[in-house]
């Protein structure tokens, strides 16, 4: 029987992550010898594409992550933009990791969908794509024709994606028992840490953030941060949503969270008085504040990131 051949091209534009961009070229390598293993007639072939000469059409394109300060990625070339506008219009298959996501958004493809991209550029993506709806809890969201995941090293995740989907879930299970890696599901909340930004120029905001910061195991009222920034309530409430993307509330509630996670992970200190340290006298409440931002609960948080 003829095997299938999936075609998969890889873009290398500037500054893109080698490791990722190589390390998806030998994940469908091996996917190929786990596809002959489990008897599905498949062959994927890679192809890498740096320049506007060597684009072509294919199946699917894969747009790896970039960790270079230069973001470059946040201005793609041309002919890269046109090329993705092209190929998926004749129905390929577009996918992205990490920083990728601002490549392909710039396409213009994604106007209205829901996408994810690392945590830590989920604000800056928002500012520049602002009709696109970012869910930077997801590791990977799949749309169909388009395919977003979140980390640097959510490659893994998009290339398992892609195999259990182009070729079946028993032979993504056999590539993850291969190369020793999860093929379980996970979600990148339980990686971010809230690291407000001050840069957003109020300053009025930043005081009030500040005592925050400041005061976070005590009982903050909105009244007396209003008190200390000398505004009205209504007034900070207003400034401060705008500023940060958080209700006051909302802001110390995760800072606190925070605060725990560094605690759980840095010290031998049970959870009870991890919740009293940052603040909050019912550790219950604490702690199904704690599983509903983080995803875990903090038991299993301590387990996945602390060695023993």
């Amino acid at each position: 029987m003829t095997k299938q051949i999936f075609s998969i091209a890889l873009l290398a534009y500037p500054d893109v992550s080698r490791s990722a961009l190589y390390g998806l070229a030998e994940l469908f390598e091996v996917s190929n010898l786990a596809a002959e293993e489990q008897g599905v007639e498949i062959k994927f072939e890679t192809r890498i594409v740096q320049g506007e000469s060597e684009t072509f059409f294919c199946e699917l394109i894969l747009i790896p992550p970039s960790i270079s300060p230069d973001r470059h990625y946040l201005n793609p070339d041309i002919w890269i933009t046109d090329w993705l506008k092209k190929s998926h219009s004749k129905g390929t298959v577009l996918a992205s990791a990490c920083a990728g996501a601002f490549v392909l958004a710039a396409s213009g493809v994604i106007e209205e969908r829901r996408v994810t991209t690392h945590w830590a550029l989920a604000s800056l993506f928002e500012k520049k794509y602002p009709s696109i709806k970012v869910d930077s809890e997801q590791i990977l969201i799949s749309q169909g024709d388009v395919v977003t995941s979140a980390g640097v090293m959510a490659w893994l995740d998009l290339g398992l994606e892609m195999v259990s989907r182009f070729a079946s879930p028993a032979v993504m299970r056999q590539v993850g028992k291969l190369l020793v890696v999860d093929t379980g599901g996970r979600e990148q909340r339980y990686y971010a840490q809230f690291s407000p930004g001050m840069n957003h120029g109020d300053a009025q905001v930043v005081k009030a953030q500040l005592y925050i910061h400041a005061n976070y195991s005590n009982s903050v009222a909105i009244s007396e941060l209003a008190d200390e920034c000398h505004l009205t309530t209504r007034t900070l409430l207003r400034r401060f949503t705008k500023a940060t993307g958080y209700k006051p509330l909302q802001y110390l509630q995760r800072y606190r969270i925070q605060m725990a996670c560094n605690l759980l992970e840095s010290s031998n200190l049970s959870f009870d008085a991890i919740a009293h340290q940052v603040g909050y006298e019912d550790v219950g409440a604490c702690r199904n504040l704690f599983q509903k931002i983080i995803g875990l609960t903090p038991k299993m948080f301590r387990q996945r990131f602390v060695k023993d």
